[in-house]
């Protein structure tokens, strides 16, 4: 026998969240309870976040971290990325963001296979997305998914010493940026 689910409309999981202690995700009417993060996790994503956040000080942009959603309306999901940013008058929405132009996810072995295929295909159907970027807390590595003029998206892989480029938002900066205070040992392998 399969286990039923009762389906929730957006307004109602939009009630519901601001009403909770945890964060869940919304995926087509069902709710998702969120796990808690690593030290390491919110140490990568609050370096993204200030290292964006003091790049686009008078840009025009705004940076969330961790506790705004994304809504992708054309699939019916609300996410909540590590790190998102919108330059886009029109997002006004006090609870979620419509259009952003850079989404930011920071993956553990348990979040990898999700982040790198479920929420990459679902982002990817937000027009306004230029850049997905997924950065992993197991070692120095970084990967830039990026719309090009064709509206495909192209795959850019930065290890260890590299440097990252975030065309989206014009920021150009090093992956030590990101790794602040985190010790790695390069080369390790993610699980």
């Amino acid at each position: 026998m399969q286990a039923q689910f009762k389906y929730i409309t957006p307004d109602q999981y939009l009630k519901l969240e601001l009403e909770s202690d945890f964060r869940h995700e919304y995926i087509a009417g069902q709710v998702y309870a969120m796990s808690g993060t690593s030290k390491k996790h919110n140490i990568i994503a609050g370096n993204i976040y200030m290292t964006l956040r003091i790049h686009l000080r008078e840009k025009g942009c705004q940076v969330f971290m961790s506790d705004m959603k994304a809504k992708i309306e054309s699939l019916d999901i609300f996410y909540y990325p590590d790190v998102l940013v919108t330059c886009n008058s029109e997002d006004r929405e006090k609870f979620f963001i419509k259009y952003p132009c850079l989404i930011v996810e920071v993956i553990s072995p348990s979040t990898a296979r999700i982040d790198r295929n479920e929420k990459l295909y679902n982002y990817r159907q937000l027009e306004s997305l230029q850049e997905y970027v997924i950065v992993s807390q197991e070692q120095m590595r970084v990967e830039i998914y990026r719309k090009n003029n064709q509206n495909d998206w192209n795959k850019e892989m930065i290890n260890n010493e590299g440097v990252i480029n975030l065309q989206s938002v014009g920021l150009s900066t090093t992956m030590a940026a990101f790794y602040e205070d985190i010790e790695i040992i390069i080369g390790e392998q993610e699980g």
